[in-house]
This record gives C-alpha cells, sequence and structure tokens, in this order.
C-alpha cells in the first residue's frame, strides 16, 4: 500500500496529464495495484481523470483496470495443470469456440494447439466433412476417437505431464511437414506490449511451427490471461491474423489491439453474425 510519503511525494507540484500517467506507473512497479480512491488522493484528480488515464494506459498496454482500481502486467512463472482449466471459464470458452466456428468449412486443415479452450472448437469440426486436424494435445485426440470421419495427426514428441500435450524438437519436426489452413493457437498468458508468451522453454518453437505451417494464423485467449506475461516470447499479437477472446475484455484494451492491426472477435460484437 501506498504511503503517506508516497501520496505527498507525488500530489506536491502539479502534473501535465502524461507526467501524470508515468507517475502512475512507477507507484504501480512499487505497488503493483492501486486503487481508484488511492490515485485520486496521489494525484489530487477527479474519479473521471483517474478512469481517463487508467484507459489510456490499458490502450498502450502499460496497465491494466481491475474492479476498482488498476494493476501492472503480472508475471506467471508455471501453467495452471490441465484438470484446473478444464473447469474454469467454461461458458467463455465455449462462446470463443462458436466464434471460431464461424471460419470453419468442409474439407480443411486445422491445427489445434494443445488447451481447453481449443478443445470447444472439436464439436464443431466433428460436425462437417473432409476434416483433418492436427494436435499435440490428447484430450483432442480422445475427443475425436468417436469421429472416424475426420483424420487426425498427433504431433508426437515429448509429454508435458501437466498439459497432457506434446512438446519439444520432435513435435516440431512434426509441424514442419504439414500444411494447415488455420491455426488455433492457445496461450497461457498475452498482452499488448510483450504478445504471446510461456514459462515453457519447450512450447515456443511448437507454437511458432504450428504459425508458420497455416495459411491462416488465430490466437484464441481468455481475457482473464490478458495482462500476464511470462519468461519465453512466442509471437506478438501483430503476428496473428485474428484474435478470438470473450466479453470481459475491457474496451480500452480491445482497443489499443486493434490499433495493431488485428483483428479482434469478441462475442457480444458478433451475436447477429
Amino acid at each position: 500500500m501506498p504511503s503517506q510519503k508516497d501520496i505527498a511525494a507525488e500530489s506536491a507540484a502539479p502534473m501535465i496529464p502524461e507526467q501524470r500517467r508515468e507517475s502512475m506507473l512507477r507507484q504501480l512497479r512499487k505497488h503493483q495495484v492501486l486503487s481508484v480512491h488511492q490515485l485520486m488522493e496521489m494525484f489530487d484528480c477527479s474519479h473521471m481523470t483517474i478512469r481517463r488515464d487508467i484507459a489510456l494506459l490499458e490502450q498502450e498496454g502499460r496497465a491494466y483496470s481491475v474492479t476498482g482500481g488498476v494493476r501492472i502486467a503480472s508475471q506467471l512463472h508455471s501453467e495452471p495443470s490441465h484438470q484446473l482449466k478444464a473447469v474454469v471459464e467454461l461458458p467463455q470458452k465455449q462462446a470463443m469456440a462458436r466464434l471460431a466456428s464461424r471460419l470453419l468449412h468442409a474439407d480443411m486443415a486445422i491445427y489445434l494447439d494443445a488447451g481447453t479452450s481449443t478443445l470447444e472448437i472439436v464439436p464443431y469440426i466433428k460436425a462437417l466433412s473432409g476434416m483433418t486436424v492436427v494436435t499435440n494435445d490428447f484430450g483432442i485426440v480422445q475427443a475425436l476417437i468417436d469421429a472416424p470421419h475426420v483424420t487426425v495427426i498427433h504431433t508426437g514428441g515429448q509429454l508435458d505431464h501437466s498439459n497432457q500435450s506434446c512438446v519439444g524438437s520432435l513435435a516440431v519436426a512434426t509441424l514442419r511437414q504439414v500444411v494447415t489452413d488455420i491455426a488455433f493457437i492457445s496461450t497461457s498468458s498475452w498482452d499488448l506490449r510483450r504478445g504471446l508468451t510461456t514459462p515453457s522453454a519447450l512450447k515456443v518453437e511448437v507454437k511458432q511451427a504450428a504459425m508458420q505451417s497455416a495459411s491462416q494464423v488465430v490466437l484464441v485467449a481468455s481475457s482473464s490471461k490478458y495482462g500476464t506475461f511470462s519468461m519465453y516470447k512466442i509471437a506478438g499479437l501483430e503476428q496473428f491474423d485474428m484474435i478470438i477472446s470473450d466479453d470481459a475484455l475491457t474496451p480500452a484494451a480491445a482497443d489499443g489491439i486493434r490499433k495493431q492491426g488485428v483483428e479482434l472477435l469478441l462475442p457480444s460484437e458478433n451475436i447477429s453474425a
């Protein structure tokens, strides 16, 4: 929590808006999260002014709004297990999968990256004829066991026990020998400034190879993972043809992403599509 000394230091002299936002960022680096009320006291500004500053910082991918305040980007050191991911945010994942299904038609070759969000796309693939699915995910393979009309190619490679998928050089070698129409890529962390990142070095080349093998690359990523980053970079957001997220992504964050020239699809904006 900021001390009275912090508040006094930041409010000692009038600031132009850009100086104030830079000062906010300095305080966020110290405290990670600050409330709107704390910032109003710190900078002797109105609620509307602070909210406007937060929106601009979020649009630039420098800070992220939370209920009642703002936070700095947080670092993810390890991914949750497959079992944990499978039971959270199911409605959001299903809504993203419905959007993804609009890109599908018969006789396509699709890469489905390991993840519980991409798993939700499987029923839409099963409803089509002539489909081929390439994946490194065992859960996706299992979901397609009862669909003999779908050709399934598993990458093989080193088993990631927690994520129930394959990673490493053998998986990369398989992906470099195939060509797909669309690669649906998942992620545990993403933001505007750093792009797509992962705490696992073994996943980097797998995702990159899948992206390079596809004619169209689509990121399927929930808003709860936005504004987080990990140690290893996979790709900038501008390297994706499209990003599919959920309706909890803030308008300021959405504006920032679209300013990068990337098409962003959100369920509420596509109800009648």
